[in-house]
């Protein structure tokens, strides 16, 4: 196998087009066989149901190359079991968990070539998505739908690595209380981006969003969720009373990970009061584009500013070695013990 000419090392977190792409359409009550196609462009009517009524999922996982050379992926089946729980909330069919992930198989291995090399700090972005395709003009479920897999190198999410970066607290919610905060369908994404832009042109890397009920409660932030560490030097995981918190994989993982690793985990509503008053020392936010992004302060004029002290300039104690445990595993440094990683090639 000749890998792709590229510099793997500068990679920003962009699309680059890459070989094939996977296609699946769903019509007549039936999904098709599926499979690789070269054409990455999508063709539909002016009146699908996707441009109307925003019936649309996605999910997001990486292709690695671990250590031995083996291609690799991390927890499919999650990303395949968190997708139809999107799709039946937003009442479109389910894809079969079990084709998901030949799926991503079949894309990966087709583009074996495009999976940046071991130790270049780049990977291989999968992204899986389902919208409607079939033609809508009242306010209804579409009939018919395509599934696609697009896969693209990219580098890290947040171009500082790990070096600590400083949020705001958004004047705006995510997610409404039993809305649909706890699926991952772009509609969600669609809100975030005003705030998320006026966040950038005030210097902020991203927006920590509190509960859209009382606006006390930490939630997540645009596109990842959030960890903490108090001072007693407890993983605390924020939990939401009204399921608007998206379920990260990421976070699952890193959650079990401080588990083995003999770290005392708390999953509980946090109040941002708690991080005014200083009761915690470090802050992560996790995810697949990013595993673990140092954060170092939260600066709010309405709602108090916060410094994580464990973790103000880099990543604290805890982050480090949750995030050095996940990529250890992730790339075959460390064992698997849990049958989280799917070999590709």
């Amino acid at each position: 196998m000749t890998k792709q000419n590229l510099d793997w090392g500068s990679l920003d977190f962009g699309y680059r087009e890459t070989s094939y792409s996977y296609v699946c359409n769903y019509k007549d009550g039936a999904w098709d066989e599926g499979g690789l196609t070269t054409d990455h462009t999508v063709t539909m009517s002016e009146c699908a149901g996707i441009l109307h009524y925003c019936q649309e999922v996605f999910e997001g996982l990486k292709a690695y190359t671990a250590e031995n050379g083996d291609i690799v992926c991390f927890r499919p089946d999650m990303n395949a079991s968190r997708m139809a729980d999107s799709a039946r909330r937003l009442v479109m069919p389910p894809f079969p968990e079990d084709k998901f992930i030949e799926a991503v198989k079949m894309v990966v291995e087709a583009n074996k070539d495009w999976v940046p090399p071991f130790g270049s700090g780049a990977t291989l972005y999968v992204r899986p998505y389902m919208f409607a395709t079939g033609i809508v003009i009242g306010v209804k479920p579409a009939t018919e739908y395509q599934f696609r897999i697009l896969v693209t190198p990219v580098g890290p999410y947040f171009k500082g690595g790990d070096t600590a970066i400083t949020i705001t607290v958004a004047d705006f919610d995510r997610a409404a209380p039993r809305g649909t905060g706890d699926i991952k369908a772009g509609l969600n994404y669609a809100m975030s981006l005003h705030p998320y832009e006026e966040a950038h042109a005030n210097g902020y890397s991203e927006n920590l969003y509190l509960d859209s009920a009382t606006r006390t409660y930490v939630e997540e932030t645009g596109g990842a969720n959030v960890l903490l560490v108090d001072k007693q030097g407890n993983l605390v995981v924020p939990q939401s009373a009204t399921n608007s918190i998206l379920p990260s994989i990421t976070r699952r993982s890193l959650v079990q990970v401080g588990r083995d690793l003999g770290m005392n985990v708390i999953e509980r509503p946090v109040k941002y009061e708690e991080l005014v008053a200083g009761e915690f020392v470090e802050c992560g936010l996790c995810g697949t584009a990013a595993v673990i992004s140092p954060v170092g302060h939260i600066e709010s004029e309405k709602y108090g500013s916060v410094t994580f002290v464990d973790g103000a300039e880099t990543s604290g104690p805890v982050m480090r070695k949750l995030r050095e445990t996940l990529t250890g595993i992730q790339t075959g440094k460390i064992a698997d013990e849990h049958g989280w990683i799917v070999k590709i090639a």
